[in-house]
């Protein structure tokens, strides 16, 4: 191969996550992806005695207790997984303060491109649905390393918004709920800035299907620093504010107005059932990933 042709973007990208998130995660994980894909294609489906070479993380311990003798469950994997993602590219997506190159756009494509690639490599399929100011492109679900790198172009060439009306998560998880029709793994990836009203169809698409919310957030949602007079721009409409971050007034009534909506999200999913990873733009990946499926691996016991 040429060491003068660059490759396309798209496999840049792949390249780089699978040498530096995927072979890591391989490590940590050990290859067992079960805890982050448990809710769908794995049924329980009966116990039996403990063999030499089991597993020792499938011995079911209350009936090893009952029985006075080691029992190990065993479950049945659908052969095929189909995931979608439903992805928030609206217009606050773009921020990020910590690295100027660490927006939560970023973030999202490094994620969706990660857990695609884990997929797909194992033989499932993957679809998309892109949400800006409406519902602008539909991925079909399919398998094999082209539709990975098809996601992440379609990611990187898709238009941004300068202003848009403020963010109404409600049409992506409609969407999700007319389009998907076979149970399917669902991750809705956002920062879940919207317009009220969309817990209900989050209800709904949980019910049909294994949903996983992952919300994107940068420190500077949370927090902010002191740093004089500044002026903040509001990325859905474009609205301008000039406010002196050296008040600590206004500093301290900006972090209980966002520790207030953490807590509301938080509530928002618990009541919906649906497990929820915060993705922050300065976290390393493989960590929020590892952190991600212990949470799942605990809730499923």
């Amino acid at each position: 191969m040429n060491s003068h042709i660059r490759a396309p973007a798209p496999e840049r990208i792949l390249l780089r996550l699978d040498w530096e998130v995927v072979r890591r995660l391989d490590g940590l994980l050990q290859g067992d992806y079960r805890s982050l894909f448990y809710g769908y294609g794995v049924d329980f489906a009966d116990l039996r005695e403990y063999q030499p070479g089991d597993d020792i993380r499938y011995i079911d311990w209350n009936v090893t207790a009952r029985m006075d003798s080691p029992y190990v469950r065993q479950y049945v994997e659908d052969r095929e997984i189909t995931a979608w993602f439903l992805l928030d590219v609206s217009p606050s997506m773009d921020f990020g303060t910590v690295d100027s190159h660490n927006h939560k756009r970023s973030v999202l494509i490094d994620f969706v491109t990660t857990l695609a690639r884990l997929l797909t490599r194992h033989g499932n399929r993957v679809g998309a649905i892109f949400y800006g100011s409406h519902i602008e492109r539909t991925i079909p679900p399919r398998g094999g390393r082209i539709q990975v790198l098809r996601i992440i172009n379609d990611l990187l060439n898709q238009p941004r918004h300068n202003q848009s009306p403020f963010t109404d998560l409600n049409p992506l998880l409609k969407a999700g709920l007319h389009t998907i029709k076979r149970r399917s793994l669902v991750f809705i990836i956002s920062d879940f800035i919207s317009a009220p009203g969309w817990e209900r169809p989050l209800r709904l698409l949980n019910r049909r299907h294994d949903v996983l919310a992952v919300r994107l957030w940068d420190p500077r949602e949370i927090e902010l620093p002191d740093v004089g007079p500044i002026i903040m721009e509001d990325a859905e409409t474009g609205e301008q504010l000039y406010v002196d971050t050296r008040d600590k007034h206004f500093r301290r009534r900006f972090q209980e107005a966002a520790q207030q909506r953490e807590a509301d999200l938080s509530a928002t999913f618990k009541k919906a059932g649906v497990d929820a990873l915060a993705l922050s733009t300065d976290e390393d990946l493989v960590r929020a990933i590892v952190r991600f499926a212990t949470l799942r691996q605990r809730r499923r016991k």
